[in-house]
């Protein structure tokens, strides 16, 4: 898979995307992931990406110049399954959306920033929109990461045991149920015994029990999608 990441904030981005299971699948030659600094595509000798809003409002938008010419440059050199770009008011990123995007080939992210960008942009060059949240950050570098991050850890080799993924939490609309380890006993708290039997089909009974349970508790609204 290659991942296309367009940016004012190169140093935002980087980091997260240098360690852990992503670096792993980097250097496994998994994922391919590109950042680009949308600076290098500004214009006139300043290097220009952002300006007023019309209308007066205040804040910056990225302008429309810069990011054409940089998505085009890169249409030119591949075909792309997805053009994606992070914003507040985006369909909310979930488990489901991972899934299918970690199915693509080829996908461009277009970090937000200010107070958005040319809504041409959007209205013509974008596919799918996202959000992380009902919240503001800085910028969708942030965002992003979080994004290639679910994405690249469902990439068959990525982690050690696939499986695990596969029972992670959302998965099936359900959370994960609890998890232990040793010591079986500790502060006189006990480690369930059913876990402790070794009776695999009634353990699995009893994690999706479990799993059940505290998604009616914590998050009811995921057993009605």
């Amino acid at each position: 898979m290659r991942i296309d990441i367009i940016t004012v904030l190169p140093a935002l981005i980087s980091a997260p995307l240098d360690l852990s299971i992503i670096k792993k699948a980097k250097d496994k030659g998994i994922v391919e992931i590109n950042i680009h600094d949308l600076r290098e595509y500004g214009l006139g000798k300043h290097k220009q990406v952002d300006d007023y809003p019309y209308g007066g409002e205040a804040g910056m938008v990225l302008m429309i110049e810069p990011i054409f010419n940089l998505i085009e440059k890169l249409k030119s050199e591949r075909k792309y399954d997805l053009i994606l770009y992070t914003s507040p008011d985006g369909k909310t990123w979930n488990q489901k959306e991972a899934n299918k995007i970690s199915l693509l080939k080829n996908i461009i992210i277009l970090c937000g920033h200010y107070k958005g960008i040319d809504n041409r942009i959007r209205e013509n060059l974008i596919d799918e929109e996202y959000s992380i949240g009902d919240f503001v950050l800085t910028g969708g570098e942030l965002a992003a990461a979080i994004i290639c991050d679910s994405i690249v850890r469902l990439l068959p080799g990525a982690i050690g045991d696939e499986q695990s993924a596969l029972s992670d939490s959302f998965q099936d609309n359900l959370l994960a149920p609890p998890v232990y380890t040793r010591p079986e006993v500790f502060n006189a708290w006990e480690v369930p015994k059913i876990l402790l039997s070794g009776n695999f089909k009634k353990i699995e009974e009893w994690k999706e029990n479990q799993a059940y349970e505290r998604t009616l508790k914590l998050r009811p609204d995921l057993l009605k999608e």
